[in-house]
């Protein structure tokens, strides 16, 4: 039976704020821990008028503050926007908050567009380029400081922060093998290459001093509701997301609609399709034996669940109905 774990974006409804998003985090979190979730995952995004965790770091704080035994991390934090010394510096301050509760995800890609990229002042190509050493220099920060070491993480040297890498492409999941870190792969809006990137992972796997065997996690949009109607229903707000995105028009999270065919053409229909095809979305039934066949054909070894729907008490209803049945997902 694999760990549930929960990935947020702190989505900004319609007709709300960050204020509100910021709030309904915690009150998911506090649920969830409640509820017996794993983790609480935070995504680094950058001028996305429906996300609100930007600075990562500073609402994993929030969230970890607010709660008291659920782990935390990034899912991740994008390390080409950033130094390796810098998180090195954030993340062992939370992990010196939070002992034994934080844990550092980690992304290749920018989480925005190219003319943000340029506005965090970092070259996003050498950054990515640069990805594979920032990754081992950004581990070596978090090793016990030696007698003349001239740059140190403090604090952050000698701290057990455990590092994950999260990605979309084969690239991340042959570096999370080489390297001997747990892998998350991003298949709840990039389902492309799971199963090639499963394979590669498993099978290129060298054991580190952090991990022993391979572990891996895989993002997975699940919406429940007391009907397959209602949770098809909910489901049409992230849809509209991505239609919106698709179009050059980000903008926050829309209420549902009934007919989501009136809203995309065609074209996008298939696009979103495609792009959200590791989506559950149902009655509980639908739910139990979705995720039965996902985890059957993946053999993952947690479930990273996200879930846009645009109002909180459909959203905590929708992972309340899922923490009953992970008992019944083997």
């Amino acid at each position: 039976m694999p760990l549930l774990s929960i990935l947020d974006l702190c989505p900004i409804p319609e007709g709300g704020t960050a204020a509100d998003a910021f709030r309904h985090s915690l009150d998911l979190a506090q649920h969830a821990e409640a509820w017996g979730y794993q983790r609480f995952w935070l995504a680094e995004h950058h001028n996305m008028p429906g996300i609100a965790s930007a600075a990562t770091s500073v609402v994993i704080a929030h969230i970890a503050a607010g709660t008291k035994t659920i782990r935390v991390g990034s899912g991740g934090v994008m390390l080409p926007n950033h130094s390796p010394l810098v998180i090195a510096e954030q993340f062992g301050t939370l992990a010196t908050l939070f002992p034994e509760r934080i844990d550092l995800g980690l992304g290749r890609a920018p989480g925005t567009d190219p003319l943000t990229s340029r506005a965090l002042r970092r070259d996003m190509q050498a950054g990515a380029d640069h990805f594979p050493q920032d990754v081992v220099e950004l581990q070596n920060y978090f090793l016990p400081a030696q007698p003349h070491q001239r740059v140190r993480a403090v604090p952050g040297a000698g701290l057990n922060v455990p590092i994950w890498l999260l990605g979309s492409s084969l690239f991340s999941a042959q570096l999370a093998a080489q390297l001997g870190l747990p892998f998350a792969f991003a298949s709840h809006f990039a389902p492309a290459d799971l199963m090639e990137a499963i394979y590669l992972y498993r099978n290129q796997f060298k054991p580190s001093p952090q991990l022993a065997r391979p572990y891996l996690m895989a993002a997975i949009n699940v919406i429940a509701a007391d009907t397959d109607a209602e949770a098809r229903r909910l489901f049409t707000s992230l849809q509209q997301a991505f239609v919106n995105l698709r179009r050059g028009t980000p903008g926050r999270l829309p209420p549902p609609i009934d007919d989501i065919g009136a809203y995309a053409s065609p074209m996008e229909q298939a696009m979103i399709d495609q792009a959200l095809s590791c989506s559950i979305v149902g009655s509980d039934e639908t739910v139990r034996q979705g995720l039965r066949d996902f985890v059957a054909r993946t053999q993952v070894d947690e479930l990273m669940i996200t879930a846009n729907i645009y109002e909180h008490p459909a959203r905590l209803k929708s992972f309340e109905m899922l923490a009953k049945l992970q008992p019944s997902i083997t």
